[in-house]
């Protein structure tokens, strides 16, 4: 695997932390999640990781956590700014001349920009998305519809912290230093948008140039990047943008349909594709069509062709057609000397107890008996969690 010897810190959150520790893991790094002793936290993103539970508000934790930082290659910080400073744990700490790790890779994930006037404020995935801009642009009938959590918290936080922190190994290669990496979800989200958010700054795109929302090619404006209801309950995406698909998708449709539906007569030619004027029209005599039949008979009847039609799944029927029900690793890095050889990890059920690795992370960091009994005595780490050794 790509990332196999690298150490990792991922001091426990939910989303867009455990995300770029999932992506390390997934890829070979040894992730350390850091939990809170105490109730699960509710992630789920723990494939591949282990856990070790630690108070960090007790000196003793604090300078476990401090040990096992300064060995490590990379920790990823979910906290809202200033948080690892107060306890003693911050960048400055292990990078620099002085520091403790100045080989370290401190990645930082926060949910407004660092510097901007929201820096303080609590928020989450919609509130970030809304100041990114995109939430404006995005379909809906009389408000923008939110695309769950995926945008800010996986997309613009996840993800591109994750990819901060393989540039940032690169430079440490490059220059032998550690390297501080700053991740905001409302910058990630309008980084990972930036194809939309261009075209709506150009009033003659033709792609998002109109500033009413609903009225583009991309946002819901156009019926040939749709979806449509089917008899029986649900839904087809349409998506022929282009000249060539959409002429075998208009072909396709009008033969699978009754010969006498219309809209008052109208029926859709190739010229109706780019005549805005005729998109309500259509709008209906799709909605029309679609309803005469079921999703499986359309499924059918499009599978195979070049039309851009394809079935909106359940999240158990895509799993189905996956293979797994759980998404596996991806990409798929394989070497092509080695036929099937991959570095991919295997979907499983994802459930880690806080403080379920405790005993063997202890070990790994050359914590002896003597040492775990004064973190246990100390209320630093849980003794439900670790094994002492009886004194002979």
């Amino acid at each position: 695997m790509a990332l196999a010897g690298l150490k990792v810190i991922e001091f426990g959150g939910l989303a867009p932390g455990p995300f770029a520790g999932l992506v390390l893991a997934d890829n070979g790094a040894a992730v350390i999640r850091v939990d809170r002793p105490g109730p699960s936290s509710g992630d789920v993103l723990c494939r591949g990781k282990r856990s070790i539970a630690v108070d960090s508000k007790v000196p003793g934790g604090r300078e476990l956590l401090k040990k096992m930082i300064a060995s490590a290659d990379v920790v990823i910080d979910p906290f809202r700014p200033g948080v690892m400073e107060r306890l003693g744990l911050g960048p400055e700490v292990f990078l620099g001349d002085v520091g403790l790790n100045r080989r370290l890779v401190y990645a930082r994930i926060v949910g407004f920009p660092r510097t901007g006037p929201h820096k303080d404020m609590a928020g989450h995935d919609l509130n970030y998305v809304a100041l990114s801009g995109v939430l404006s642009m995005l379909p809906g009938r009389s408000k923008p519809a939110f695309p769950l959590n995926i945008l800010a918290d996986f997309a613009g936080g996840g993800l591109i912290c994750a990819a901060g922190i393989l540039l940032a190994l690169f430079e440490r290669e490059r220059s032998g230093k550690g390297q501080v990496v700053n991740a905001d979800m409302v910058s990630g989200s309008r980084y990972v948008s930036i194809f939309p958010l261009i075209h709506g700054l150009n009033p003659n795109s033709p792609i998002m140039g109109n500033t009413n929302r609903g009225s583009n090619l991309l946002d819901g404006g156009s019926p040939f990047y749709n979806l449509y209801t089917c008899k029986g309950g649900g839904w087809m995406s349409v998506g022929c943008l282009e000249p060539q698909f959409f002429k075998v998708f208009l072909e396709l449709f009008v033969k699978s349909i009754p010969a006498d539906l219309s809209v008052d007569g109208w029926k859709p030619t190739l010229s109706s594709q780019l005549n805005c004027d005729e998109w309500p029209r259509f709008f209906e005599f799709l909605e029309k069509g679609f309803m005469t039949n079921t999703k499986d008979y359309w499924t059918r009847t499009f599978h195979g062709t070049e039309a851009c039609v394809v079935p909106v799944l359940s999240p158990k029927e895509a799993g189905a057609l996956a293979g797994s029900l759980l998404p596996e690793a991806h990409p798929v890095v394989k070497n092509h000397s080695i036929p099937g050889a991959s570095q991919v990890a295997q979907a499983q059920p994802s459930a880690l107890n806080p403080g379920e690795h405790t005993d063997e992370i202890l070990e790994e960091f050359s914590v002896g008996d003597d040492e775990k009994r004064a973190l246990v005595e100390a209320g630093a780490i849980c003794k439900t969690t670790t094994r002492i050794r009886a004194k002979l």
